[in-house]
């Protein structure tokens, strides 16, 4: 069980592969032992200030909900133009059911599910949606499975999947005209993604690194979005707390960088990003119970003219099982 929860650590609050936030191919890999399950996570990303005007960036600026926005679906006559008004701020939320099952002791499958509330303010003008986002399917292999030698532990895991263009993409105000790409609850492009994330702990202390590419197709508009990269690392410490509970605090980088959206095939250049963040999270067990949180502030953001990253902020409960049966079975 000691050795399970250790590799469970990046089950929630520490998804390990992560494409950027806002362009809907959010992807997590949860590389425990023989263990499926499902959880319920919470996600909030920010972005306020422009750093070329020297404003500083907030984590919650004036306005900005945390959890939802003040009405799901609303337009208070919001234009896409960025000016430098220092109350303007950018805020994705997603709750999203997550499920994994392992079809053998080496292959585990996922899929995600996202209801997606997106706010945008803009000279004092906001509009919000909200809605199914994009589901996500992924496969993972594990090549380095449980090795255990003097107390050292590893695992490494590749795989890759799909983001489905299963959100709606289509909005538009009262005027027929349709909304930015990233107003969107949906991208309505097919994204392809791959990854690799390694694991490595020495009795309680561990270092989880994590990194994947993703590219877009185009969407019925000739819109999409330019091909991404993320990175994330965890290094964290178990704490046993008796038999049945354990606690592990981390120290989280998250890394990304996509050059932005496209319209034809060509740069936009809307919302290229180049950004680094760093924050604590703590991961909480109990039996097949866990509830896991953490934060990340910038450290690092590209100036460009569009607000800047503020910050993200995640929340999930989870509950894992034993599996003892297998879809795919070794040939003997």
């Amino acid at each position: 069980m000691k050795n399970k929860l250790l590799l469970f650590l990046i089950l929630l609050s520490g998804p390990a592969a992560r494409a950027c936030d806002i362009c809907g191919c959010f992807m997590g890999i949860t590389p425990y032992d023989n263990q499926s399950g499902f959880a319920l996570m919470h996600r909030y990303r920010i972005f306020n200030g422009y750093p070329l005007l020297g404003q500083p960036a907030q984590f919650r600026p004036s306005g900005a909900r945390v959890f939802a926005p003040s009405a799901l679906n609303s337009d208070e006559g919001y234009a896409h133009s960025h000016r430098g008004d220092p109350t303007d701020f950018e805020a994705f939320r997603v709750v999203e059911l997550r499920g994994k099952y392992f079809l053998s002791q080496r292959v585990e499958l996922n899929a995600f599910v996202p209801y997606v509330m997106n706010t945008s303010q803009i000279n004092g003008l906001q509009l919000n949606s909200s809605g199914l986002g994009d589901v996500t399917v992924f496969a993972g292999y594990h090549l380095i499975r449980a090795i255990e030698t003097a107390g050292v532990q590893s695992r490494l895991i590749v795989g890759g999947g799909v983001k489905l263009p299963t959100g709606d993409f289509r909005r538009v105000n009262e005027q027929g005209r349709r909304y930015p790409l990233l107003n969107q609850v949906g991208t309505g492009t097919t994204d392809g993604f791959v990854y690799a994330n390694y694991i490595g702990s020495y009795r309680g202390l561990g270092l989880s690194v994590n990194g994947s590419f993703r590219v877009a197709s185009e969407n019925a508009y000739r819109n999409s979005l330019a091909p991404s990269t993320a990175v994330y690392g965890s290094l964290f410490y178990r704490v046993p707390l008796g038999d049945k509970w354990q606690v592990y605090p981390s120290a989280q980088l998250f890394y990304e960088k996509t050059n932005g959206e496209t319209l034809e095939g060509h740069l936009t250049g809307e919302h290229a990003m180049h950004n680094a963040l760093l924050g604590p999270g703590l991961d909480v067990y109990y039996q097949n119970f866990s509830v896991n949180a953490s934060v990340q502030l910038p450290v690092y953001t590209m100036p460009t003219d569009h607000p800047a990253s503020a910050g993200r902020l995640v929340l999930a409960v989870g509950y894992s099982f034993k599996q003892t049966k297998y879809l795919l079975h070794r040939r003997k």
